[in-house]
């Protein structure tokens, strides 16, 4: 039986994503909230979708559907609303009787996920977590690769994530550390989630250089030694994304085997959806390693003051 959907954040970058996998699944979107309502998108999927941009008129309406309306009850709650307002939507989300599926970083803070923990308990809901890197192909095979060696056997990793952004991230939530998690929870936690959920858990922890548009350190894990960087700079493209147009650039290699993990990222949310919707997904306990690292790499500072050219650990 098909499942109602209501989704927060519905003018966000991410969003879309949310509405395709809801549909590609079967499934409903009867209500959506943002303060903003450049929302036309939704016209895509439902011409019946009751839309709010204030969240107290969604909560009413919610709740009457709860208690009044039993086909259009809202049984998921999708979360796609500024990182710093993920733990409040999630509340309200198992208020109103409803799972909630939020998209990454699930909270800014480790200690935040106490308190779900807990929730989850009381209510008998879920709370799942946004992890798509775990569900693209290559990757997946990385990791049933590394799960399959002797225990002890460490690699050597390198990572790097560019994605171009203009002036307006800085002006807007996402530039605002407290709001967003900075750099390294915004663009970087999927990828730290992928790290640790395939070579184990952090030993050490080195931050090399950070700066408001990019940052690159180290981690000593389990199963891996492991070099990253990060950046929202288009000026750190490496010459072949740009001659072929590109604003992302996404490498990973590990014992210098390049892993091809650049396409499929557009569909992996219906997959996500899937998994959730089968009975599996992802929560609380699972994001926690990959929170708590984001969280201590925020707050460490950085080893130098000095930017060197990232594409030289990856010989590029």
């Amino acid at each position: 039986m098909a499942k109602n959907f209501a989704l927060i954040g519905a003018a966000g970058y991410i969003a879309p994503r949310h509405m395709q996998a809801i549909h590609d699944t079967g499934n409903r979107l009867v209500a959506a909230l943002d303060p903003n309502d450049s929302v036309g998108i939704l016209d895509r999927y439902d011409y019946d979708v009751d839309f709010f941009t204030e969240f107290e008129r969604f909560d009413r309406h919610a709740e009457k559907l709860r208690r009044g309306h039993p086909d259009r009850a809202i049984h998921y709650v999708s979360i796609c609303s500024p990182n710093y307002l993920h733990d409040s939507h999630i509340r309200a989300a198992l208020r109103l009787g409803a799972h909630a599926v939020c998209e990454k970083p699930l909270v800014l803070n480790p200690w935040n996920l106490e308190s779900l923990i807990e929730l989850e308990k009381e209510s008998d809901l879920r709370v799942y977590t946004v992890l798509q890197l775990r569900m693209h192909p290559s990757i997946r095979v990385l990791y049933e690769s590394i799960q399959r060696e002797p225990a002890g056997k460490k690699h050597d990793v390198k990572l790097a994530y560019i994605t171009s952004r203009g002036k307006w991230y800085h002006f807007s939530w996402k530039g605002d550390q407290a709001k967003s998690g900075g750099i390294a929870t915004n663009i970087g936690i999927h990828f730290f989630d992928m790290l640790l959920w395939i070579f184990g858990g952090v030993k050490e922890m080195q931050v090399e250089y950070s700066d408001y548009t990019r940052i690159k350190g180290s981690l000593e894990l389990e199963r891996a030694r492991v070099e990253w960087f990060l950046s929202i700079d288009r000026n750190d493209l490496p010459p072949q994304a740009v001659a072929a147009g590109k604003p992302t650039f996404r490498s990973i290699t590990v014992d210098e085997q390049e892993i091809e993990f650049s396409g499929g990222f557009t569909d992996l949310h219906t997959e996500v959806y899937r998994d959730i919707l089968a009975g599996g997904g992802y929560g609380p306990q699972d994001t926690l390693p990959s929170i708590r690292l984001a969280h201590d790499i925020r707050h460490s500072k950085s080893e130098s003051t000095k930017f060197h050219q990232w594409q030289a650990f990856l010989g590029k």
